[in-house]
């Protein structure tokens, strides 16, 4: 199976004496930095991700609610102020942190934007797809002043996917859903969303179709447990969810074929906001494991 790896310019990033280093978030919007950034705060995982990857702990973090700090950066993430959750970030406390860049998701930070670039210069990402991961780090890299080191994570993970991809090539092609909800309808990822994209590259075929470009954020969409039923997929991975999944209670649950076939499994929260560079790896070493050792759950089902 061939694949198709992204390419990402390299440009240097050097800081000149008096010169405003300039970078246009998926905004369009251009933000101007007159030095590299060391106090950014994250209303996103991957602002988080992508500071620590990069060797800089973020002054403040997103969170989720009751569920905290994402847990694979909570080790990293001990004392930073939290924000509350990244749809309502505590923008009060945000001030006074006095960050001197925000990395944010662009798509919860739009009705806020002015209010946030009032305080800091603010970077709002994309962050659905694997080119807008590339991008994303290699934009963070540049406001970080840590652009050689982003161009190199960037690198080392596609070159670790065209490794892998070379050893899926030749298996047999299993469909794989994606789905997340705690309601009595469940949610289906597209097949361009990071994790199912990443899935695709390595074998898999993800039964929730291409983006549907009417929608205003082409993530997935609502799928009817008949509709479920008459894709079937061969292995459905499900994000974690606060409520009990409604949809699951659903008499046709049980006559799907990876219900069946014991292969339901839960993937961990970072698959729902994987762009980061810590989140991205593990979610390849997760996917190797339901390649390589298919018996082994991805996580707990």
């Amino acid at each position: 199976m061939a694949i198709a790896l992204l390419c990402v310019l390299v440009v240097p990033a050097g800081w000149a004496d008096n010169q405003n280093l300039e970078l246009t978030d998926d905004r369009g919007a251009t933000l101007r930095l007159t030095s590299a950034a060391v106090r950014p705060a994250a209303i996103s995982s991957f602002g988080a991700d992508v500071s620590l990857a990069l060797g800089i702990v973020p002054v403040a973090v997103t969170d989720y609610g009751l569920q905290g700090v994402p847990d694979y950066l909570a080790g990293q993430l001990k004392g930073v102020q939290t924000l509350g959750p990244r749809h309502q970030p505590n923008l009060e406390i945000l001030s006074e942190l006095s960050p001197d860049l925000v990395i944010a998701i662009r798509r919860y930070t739009e009705k806020d934007g002015a209010h946030i670039e009032s305080i800091a210069p603010l970077l709002a990402l994309d962050l659905i797809s694997l080119p807008d991961s590339l991008r994303a780090v290699d934009l963070a890299g540049r406001a970080l002043g840590a652009h050689e080191k982003a161009v190199a994570l960037n690198g080392e993970f596609l070159e670790r996917l065209k490794k892998l991809a070379a050893r899926a090539d030749g298996n047999p092609v299993k469909t794989i859903a994606l789905l997340t909800s705690g309601s009595e309808t469940p949610f289906i990822y597209y097949d361009h969303f990071l994790p199912t994209a990443l899935l695709e590259k390595l074998g898999f075929d993800s039964v929730g179709g291409h983006p549907n470009p009417e929608n205003g954020i082409p993530l997935g969409y609502r799928i009817s447990l008949e509709a479920l039923l008459e894709l079937n997929p061969d292995i459905i991975l499900m994000l974690p969810t606060s409520r009990q999944r409604a949809f699951t209670m659903n008499p046709i649950w049980p006559y799907l074929k990876a219900v069946r076939g014991d292969r339901v499994f839960e993937v961990p929260h970072y698959w729902k906001e994987g762009a980061g560079p810590i989140a991205r790896e593990r979610i390849l070493e997760d996917i190797e494991r339901l390649l390589v050792h298919p018996s082994e759950a991805v996580a707990d089902k």
